[in-house]
């Protein structure tokens, strides 16, 4: 580790994850925190899922999204990512002294619709106002509260040999989205956030199986690290395939054009699931009804030994070893 923070702690990749292991956990360890998954599962005389979370995108606003509309979904879905109902949030703003008063509005009115569209409450919520250069015009805080179905047991400890790897879509959208509102790059159709709330999708998905033992929405760190990350949590290696992961061919080319890789750009609106493979199918297909799953794809398995590997066969028939984001290529992306 470094003596100092770097951008790179809050890149969900390796320095993240030491960050994590070695100056948060030893001081705050509990059964609870301890499993590292999206949302705490706590049983207060029922199953409940809490999860908390900080966004501080740059630009505010960007193409199919914003920073009210990513806080709202950010949080469902992490609720959504243990197979949780979200009901309620809880919602604080910190802004920046000069901010205009219509911008804040119009972030307001998304976290509104957003939650609508989410079919959750915010119930609770702060402000608190910076000097001017205090923030980086606005920055939002959130915490969620869900419901666990009974039967469902999802986690990033889940994941078994045998299991099929289900991606919901198109990898990089977000982050290639707010790359090129920040940067002014042009490309020749629009190219838009994913930004969405996946609750109901993850709902119709357990609806077809319980056996679904792992989610994950590919956030900070991109596909890559997700898959790093659940590959040492369950003690397993993970196989993917190149040419099933769906990317977009403006994405492609944006990555191609900066030296970047797809795998490893932030997404807001897909998730990776590791499922039964006899139930793997019937949720593919289920996925693919809803408007956030058009573009699943089966894109691998979970393998036996070599814990924390995962392995990705090229479109050239070679295999390459796909490790955990290193440093920062794209900051501020949520």
């Amino acid at each position: 580790m470094t003596d100092k923070i770097l951008l790179a702690h809050g890149s969900g990749g390796k320095l993240a994850r030491e960050i994590i292991q070695n100056s948060f956990l030893p001081a705050l360890s509990n059964s609870i925190l301890n499993k590292l998954d999206d949302a705490a599962v706590i049983e207060p005389g029922g199953r409940l899922a809490f999860t908390t979370d900080s966004y501080v995108v740059q630009p505010i606003f960007f193409p199919g999204g914003d920073i009210g509309k990513l806080a709202v979904c950010g949080t469902v879905n992490d609720l959504a990512m243990v197979g949780a109902t979200p009901q309620y949030l809880s919602l604080s703003f910190i802004i920046e002294e000069g901010l205009p008063i219509n911008e804040l509005e119009r972030v307001v009115n998304s976290v509104k619709e957003t939650a609508q569209a989410a079919g959750v409450e915010i119930v609770a919520g702060d402000t608190k106002v910076v000097n001017r250069g205090g923030a980086d015009k606005l920055f939002l805080n959130t915490a969620g509260l869900g419901t666990i179905p009974p039967g469902a047991n999802i986690s990033g400890h889940n994941a078994r040999p045998g299991d099929v790897v289900i991606l919901s879509g198109t990898i990089g959208d977000h982050g290639i989205a707010v790359l090129s509102q920040r940067e002014g790059l042009d490309f020749a159709t629009k190219l838009q956030s994913d930004c969405a709330p996946l609750n109901k999708l993850v709902a119709e998905m357990l609806e077809v199986s319980l056996d679904i033992h792992c989610l994950r929405d590919p956030t900070r760190g991109g596909l890559a690290s997700t898959l790093n990350e659940v590959a040492e949590q369950s003690g397993v290696s993970i196989r993917i395939e190149e040419e099933k992961i769906p990317v977009r061919e403006e994405v492609l080319s944006a990555c191609e054009m900066l030296g970047l890789d797809p795998l490893y750009i932030a997404n807001e609106g897909k998730l990776m699931a590791t499922v039964d493979p006899k139930d793997a199918e019937a949720v593919l297909a289920q996925m693919q009804k809803n408007e956030y799953g058009r573009n699943a794809a089966i894109i691998g398995e979970i393998k036996e030994g070599n814990p924390g590997r995962v392995v990705m066969r090229t479109r050239l028939g070679t295999s390459r070893i796909i490790d955990m984001l290193v440093g920062e290529p794209l900051p501020r992306i949520c």
